[in-house]
């Protein structure tokens, strides 16, 4: 590799380092990513949409416990960080669709696999919150 590639790689590098995220910095975009995907109903929302598209009655009926208000800022999240698409289809009454993109699928499956991990582990979470209860009361 002579100077000039090595000048060019190293600026390559150095490109893709700055747009890498520092999670643990509180400035860095990826805290507001990882807010998004990890909020209370984020999780929810990409782990339905990870069985296909969903109209929002469906993810509403779905998603146990969820306003109208909630899940539409959620999506809206979760579309302007390109996780999803919503397509509106010209019909009375509107008919609006949600469904994972590429990078949706990518990090919905990372969920799904912690929220499928919690489930199966969920007697042995519940036991340690019961010890941590009654060793309060000693």
């Amino acid at each position: 590799m002579n100077g000039s590639e090595q000048h060019s790689s190293s600026l390559l590098a150095a490109v893709i380092d700055a747009r890498v995220g520092e999670v643990m910095a509180a400035d860095c975009p990826s805290r507001l990513v990882l807010n998004h995907v990890c909020s209370r109903w984020g999780v929810l929302v990409l782990v339905v949409l990870r069985s296909g598209m969903h109209r929002f009655s469906e993810l509403r009926r779905k998603i146990g416990g969820v306003s109208e208000k909630m899940l539409s800022q959620t999506l809206q999240h979760l579309e302007a960080d390109g996780f999803i698409d919503r397509k509106s289809l010209p019909v009375v009454p509107p008919h609006v669709e949600y469904r994972l993109t590429p990078l949706g699928e990518e990090v919905a499956l990372q969920v799904e696999n912690l929220t499928n991990w919690i489930e199966h582990n969920l007697p042995r979470i519940m036991q340690a919150r019961e010890e941590m209860d009654l060793a309060r009361l000693i």
